[in-house]
């Protein structure tokens, strides 16, 4: 072969693969974050439905963009904002339940989550918040809008090569059962958690079953070193409480051994766990690793117990910089934390997308 033409060959070999690879690169793209849950998750939903676990008053949402309370149960943003960020998407991730966002807005992301809401329906019902099973439906519908606005073969593409995150949990365990006994009349502690498990598979199989595949898991936090729970310990205030640690880390295996089940039983299906319990607890013990000077309290009122309209009763306390703070309230990271688990899901997540 002359090496002219050979030279040609060669170059439309090249042009192709370049090619093949961007293609490729563009099927890889997420086109969005979706999300269920509870206040770790819930970008203002909970402004639309009659409920008193609000989030959208001082001193919540200081650090947001203008200075807005969203409904974020933080300063600034969470873990999905800073997830969908990095996936080259929009810097927050819009509540399905404001009605100021249009469906192409949605279509890039879109947060179900309720603030009180958890993996058993009980739970939510007892805040007055969302359901999990509610929070499907509105996916269900979303995914029918999502078909009306492109075209049903255009929606069904998204929804599979979207990236979903279900951060439920804890309202459960604390609110549920630990503090306020009302599962504890139904169920020993190791039955509950298998009942929380399976709730989760049961939820992960919903939205497998509507066109989800690419799933994230985010284990429970170390419930027992979250500011209230340290004021509240009976055994040593002031300290985590062990007992509800080793709670959340027995019920975080099961979530584990569910995620690798599930990967094996679904075709196609990326349902991956991402060990937010550890990264927590390492902040927690060594703050200064991470740049914050306090992880034993919240930033705002006393840091101790406030959350939700506590915060904003003791609005004058709350601290000056919240960065500094692992937790912004008793209960919830502050906006440098979320982007620190942010950082650890898209990291977990990023190997599956090559």
């Amino acid at each position: 072969m002359p090496l002219l033409q050979c030279m040609t060959v060669l170059l439309a070999i090249s042009i192709a693969m370049q090619l093949l690879l961007r293609g490729a690169s563009a099927d890889s793209r997420v086109p969005a974050v979706i999300v269920f849950g509870d206040s770790t998750a819930d970008t203002g939903n909970n402004n639309f439905i009659q409920t008193l676990l609000r989030g959208n008053y001082t001193p919540y949402g200081r650090d947001f963009a203008g200075g807005v309370a969203t409904g974020r149960f933080s300063n600034g943003r969470l873990a999905a904002d800073f997830v969908s960020q990095a996936l080259g998407l929009p810097p927050t991730v819009p509540a399905y339940l404001d009605p100021g966002h249009s469906i192409h807005r949605l279509a890039s992301g879109v947060s179900f989550a309720s603030a009180g809401s958890g993996l058993d329906d009980i739970t939510a019902q007892i805040f007055s918040a969302v359901t999990l099973t509610q929070q499907i439906q509105h996916f269900k519908e979303y995914k029918e809008k999502l078909g009306r606005a492109m075209g049903d073969a255009a929606a069904s593409h998204a929804i599979a090569r979207s990236l979903y995150i279900l951060s439920a949990g804890g309202s459960d365990l604390l609110g549920n059962y630990l503090l306020f006994p009302i599962r504890r009349y139904h169920f020993t502690l190791p039955e509950y958690e298998a009942h929380l498990a399976g709730a989760a598979e049961a939820a992960v199989r919903a939205i497998y079953g509507l066109g989800a595949r690419r799933i994230r898991l985010p284990g429970l936090p170390p419930l027992g070193c979250l500011p209230l729970q340290r004021a509240v310990n009976p055994a040593r205030p002031g300290d985590c409480n062990t007992r509800h640690n080793m709670v959340a880390r027995s019920f975080n295996r099961r979530l584990r051994a569910m995620a690798w089940r599930l990967n094996r039983e679904l075709p196609g299906a990326q349902v991956l766990y991402v060990n937010q319990y550890r990264l927590l607890a390492d902040m927690v013990a060594r703050p200064w690793v991470y740049g914050f000077e306090n992880s034993v309290r919240g930033c705002c009122g006393t840091g101790y117990v406030e959350t939700g309209v506590l915060c904003s009763l003791d609005n004058a306390l709350t601290c000056e910089d919240a960065d500094k703070y692992v937790f912004f309230d008793a209960i919830h990271p502050s906006e440098r934390a979320y982007k620190i688990i942010a950082d650890a899901i898209v990291h977990a997540a990023s190997p599956r997308f090559k």
